[in-house]
């Protein structure tokens, strides 16, 4: 492995790690990922794995989609909210600019993609529930 990739694999990994301080501080989020995540020191290693596979293309992530371990999660708008911003300041304290701009457009993309899946559709607009 290169310098740089070295570099890029320990910047990732220390973003992984900014983000679950915020996270965990946080007074709606720090309740449910501690509810959720035994040990975080793995979790740390699979969230690296992840980062490292979408950023840099390396072949550590391979246990299915991101989506799929989310799915059975209890989540509202707030939670998207919440997680994003802390995800964006630990992208941008702890990676380049050019690594933390494509961690930035995937962490967006999954937001969008994981709310769809996970909130309930509004009741469309002019329509009385049965």
């Amino acid at each position: 492995m290169t310098t740089d990739a070295l570099d890029s694999e320990a910047r990732i990994s220390a973003m992984v790690r900014r983000f679950y301080e915020l996270a965990l501080s946080d007074d709606l989020l720090g309740p449910m990922f501690r509810a959720e995540i035994a040990d975080f020191e793995e979790h740390f290693t699979i969230v690296d794995d992840f980062w490292s596979h979408a950023l840099l293309g390396t072949d550590r992530y391979q246990r299915g989609t991101a989506y799929s371990h989310h799915v059975h999660l209890k989540v509202e708008e707030a939670h998207f909210t919440r997680w994003l911003a802390a995800f964006e300041q630990a992208a941008e304290e702890m990676l380049p600019p050019e690594l933390a701009e494509k961690a930035l457009k995937r962490a967006r993309h999954m937001t969008q993609s994981f709310r769809y899946g996970l909130l309930p559709l509004g009741q469309p607009h002019g329509v009385q529930p049965a």
